[in-house]
């Protein structure tokens, strides 16, 4: 695919100012003696149409971002603190905020915003048949279409994803992983949705399966219009299916530009050292030296004061720990966290 931005600024879902901080309860009492801040004061944009790929190492708080945008972190930690807004945008110009909204007001939008799940053994009830994991969100969502109708909703869908009318009568244990996951983003198709949430959904698949589900997946983005918050940890993945890329670190968004921007010419010393981590497919190219970032991630119940990269940075400063630095852009649309770039 071309990974040129979207032209296009209508903006499908505006996050601003997020913030999500779990409580660490310890003593007797299991009074609460400390809070891990996931993520911390993070902005961004997605787009109609366009697929934002969000990477960054394991425990960055990319999960809880789509998490917190599907408001499912209440029922998960009852006591977690969402603070900020998360502005879904309706074709209509209605503008809704869905971190404050109660189960009930948030089910109208469930329809509208899906996931697709990391783990495609573990994402399907095993009780159910094809036809009813795909059937359910229909019932739920369009309780107006008979039967008939939904039965051949279901074929349609499953077809749309690579899979035979026939193995809607067949159940998740029967599949490979690859096919649980097209199972998976047909259920996700069911309720016909503005934005898909994708949680590391190809990482527990063999490579040559992930590219066929990938390519899938951007079939689905061109044809029906739908956009995709593609969460991974593999760049060269993430640079594969999307417009723009947002590079995250402890809880804080560093870098967000183009696709081709932040892949072939990042800015931010993080996002240097993550892409170097890349393997390069032909062995023969010196080229390219692997960036080794000096000490361990800090741990997210005692992040540094300032910015949260600056006791791994090779070019910190003793003012990096005075505060958080401020998304700059850097020329062509390139936002970077770090006035030292």
């Amino acid at each position: 695919m071309s990974n040129s931005t979207n032209n296009n600024n209508d903006i499908l879902l505006e996050v601003k100012n997020l913030k999500v901080y779990f409580p660490v309860h310890g003593g007797l009492l299991q009074r609460k003696v400390a809070e891990v801040k996931a993520v911390d004061n993070i902005s961004f944009n997605i787009y109609r149409g366009e697929t934002l790929g969000l990477v960054g190492e394991s425990g960055c708080g990319k999960t809880t971002v789509g998490r917190a945008i599907i408001n499912i972190l209440r029922h998960v930690s009852p006591d977690v603190y969402v603070d900020g807004s998360i502005v879904y945008h309706e074709k209509d110009g209605k503008q809704t905020d869905l971190v404050h909204l109660s189960t009930k007001d948030m089910r109208q939008y469930r329809s509208k915003i899906q996931m697709i799940f990391q783990d495609p053994y573990s994402s399907l009830n095993s009780r159910l048949s094809v036809r009813q994991i795909v059937s359910e969100p229909i019932e739920l969502h369009k309780p107006e279409l008979s039967k008939n109708e939904i039965s051949d909703q279901v074929i349609w869908l499953l077809q749309k994803v690579g899979l035979q009318p026939e193995y809607a009568a067949r159940f998740p244990h029967e599949f490979s992983g690859g096919q649980r996951q097209r199972i998976g983003i047909a259920r996700a198709l069911a309720t016909n949705p503005d934005l898909i949430i994708c949680d590391e959904p190809v990482s527990a698949l063999d490579v040559s399966v992930q590219a066929q589900v990938i390519n899938l997946m951007d079939d689905l983005r061109a044809e029906f219009g739908i956009s995709y918050l593609f969460i991974a940890h593999d760049l060269s993945v993430v640079h594969h299916i999307s417009n723009r890329i947002a590079v995250m670190y402890l809880g804080n968004m560093v870098e967000i530009g183009e696709a081709d921007q932040v892949f072939f010419a990042p800015r931010h010393p993080y996002s240097e050292a993550l892409l170097s981590a890349v393997p390069q497919p032909d062995p023969r190219r010196k080229d390219k030296q692997r960036i080794v970032l000096e000490g361990d991630i800090p741990n997210p119940l005692n992040k540094p004061s300032g910015c949260s990269f600056r006791t791994r940075c090779p070019i910190a400063k003793p003012q990096c720990a005075n505060s958080a630095p401020l998304m700059q852009d850097k020329g062509s649309g390139q936002l970077v966290a770090c006035p030292y770039v």
